[in-house]
């Protein structure tokens, strides 16, 4: 970040941080708190290491860590990850995905990733994953312009990949029909009428809400290889978030090893500066060469950050199960548009 995003940051959070000085000792000042923070997340290096470039004790800076993300959560969550309450604010979202990225009534990108930690002793194998190490999975839910609408943390590893969406209070919501959502409607400068969903990978189930590609095994036409394209192309972005939070906070290039409640600040304090410097740093946090980028006319990919190379894997593939005939024919209709009214003039260049 750059020095003015800094001094803002500090403003903001040095009145939960800041301590009086004491008979015995002068306090550490909120602004060494502060970037002793910023260090650990951004390098991910120990207590131990960090105490000979921040000249504060492995004891000390065991509390301050924790403190300081927990500061920086609650100063921003509700300026830099406001939730949509209402049906204009979905429609906003929905908009952007159809201006950059083609994608008409997507409501949001989600996706899921292991995050890998020493878990605490004495917990067993409650947080063994599937893959074979320990850890705490990260949901997030991600906007057209790369900003985290909803993330939820803390869902241990041995919980199968199909139930973390299950265990969050927005699927909660969701199935409650309590977010708001609107309606069907007509698309603009179409007749076509579709519902307002949103996206995912294989990892999700396929829901009338919730569009994920079909699998390769059934990619038996050229107008399923253009849904999944075209589902890709808009889904790539939360892909891209996770990739810059690994990027950028190398934390998630280590098996952090804190108590599960400091992980769970540690882990939002990352996505809450993820939103801050996007809004107050974009070009610093984020420049192009970060981001996934189609070349329309040779009809290549060409990709940006993502997390391989982390400590952070990617949730499993759901097994085959129940889905809905309404869900099904949700997804033919959304085909439908890609190969026809909405079809793009590129599209085929990416299916061959």
């Amino acid at each position: 970040m750059d020095e003015d995003t800094y001094l803002q940051l500090l403003s903001l959070v040095a009145p939960l941080i800041k301590r009086k000085d004491n008979v015995m000792r002068e306090a550490i000042p909120a602004h060494e708190r502060l970037t002793a923070t910023l260090r650990f997340l951004a390098t991910g290096r120990t207590y131990e290491d960090l105490k000979f470039s921040t000249i504060i004790s492995p004891q000390a800076l065991s509390y301050i860590i924790p403190e300081t993300c927990e500061a920086i959560w609650e100063v921003l969550h509700k300026d830099f990850m406001k939730f949509p309450r209402l049906e204009q604010d979905w429609r906003n979202i929905s908009q952007r995905f159809q201006e950059l990225w083609n994608f008409p009534h997507c409501l949001g990108a989600i996706d899921g990733k292991h995050v890998s930690i020493i878990p605490p002793s004495g917990s067993g194998s409650y947080y063994y994953n599937y893959k074979g190490f320990n850890s705490m999975v990260l949901l997030a839910l991600v906007d057209a312009n790369y900003r985290i609408l909803m993330c939820d943390f803390g869902t241990n590893g041995r919980v199968s990949d199909g139930g973390v969406l299950q265990n969050t209070k927005f699927f909660e919501k969701l199935q409650n029909n309590l977010l708001n959502i609107p309606g069907e409607e007509t698309i603009r400068n179409t007749d076509r009428s579709l519902p307002y969903v949103f996206i995912g990978d294989d990892a999700f189930p396929l829901r009338v809400d919730l569009m994920k590609p079909f699998r390769q095994a059934a990619l038996t036409s050229r107008e399923k290889k253009i849904y999944n394209y075209r589902l890709s192309r808009a889904r790539r972005i939360v892909e891209n978030v996770f990739g810059i939070l690994a990027a950028r906070f190398r934390i998630f290039h280590t098996c952090i090893n804190l108590e599960p409640r400091n992980i769970e600040s540690v882990v939002m304090a990352c996505c809450m500066l993820h939103n801050f410097l996007i809004v107050k740093s974009s070009t610093t946090y984020i420049p192009p060469e970060c981001l996934d980028y189609d070349d329309t006319e040779e009809g290549v990919t060409y990709f940006g950050l993502n997390s391989q190379g982390s400590n952070m894997a990617s949730l499993q593939r759901r097994p085959f199960g129940n889905t809905t005939n309404a869900a099904k024919e949700v997804r033919e209709a959304f085909m439908s548009y890609f190969t026809n009214e909405g079809r793009v003039s590129w599209q085929d260049r990416f299916i061959q």
